[in-house]
């Protein structure tokens, strides 16, 4: 079953609206903190995008600006919705002893 699109546009004014806030007020990635050159073109690896800190998948509002915050795009990508979970790797016990 395909999963259904979150639309962040559905209010694009509001929108447009919270991210050039963002772009005002905020210089350095929510990430990790290095600067955010705001002029770069949208889709390189270093350009300006705005991040929401609890996802939209996981009911996070795209619209408040608490939620929002500045961050490269690439480390947006690498955050993903951050349910990317590192897996556990445990040794394999026996209750057998030979």
């Amino acid at each position: 079953m395909p999963r259904p699109r979150v639309n962040r546009y559905a209010n694009g004014h509001r929108r447009r609206q919270v991210r050039a806030q963002v772009l005002k007020e905020e210089q350095h990635c929510g990430i990790c903190g290095q600067y955010v050159d705001i002029d770069l073109p949208a889709g390189q690896p270093g350009s300006p995008e705005v991040d929401e800190i609890i996802p939209v998948s996981k009911g996070g509002s795209p619209y408040a600006r608490e939620n929002c915050r500045l961050t490269h795009r690439r480390c947006n990508a690498r955050r993903g919705n951050g349910t990317r979970l590192r897996a556990i790797i445990t040794p394999y016990t026996s209750a057998r002893r030979w």
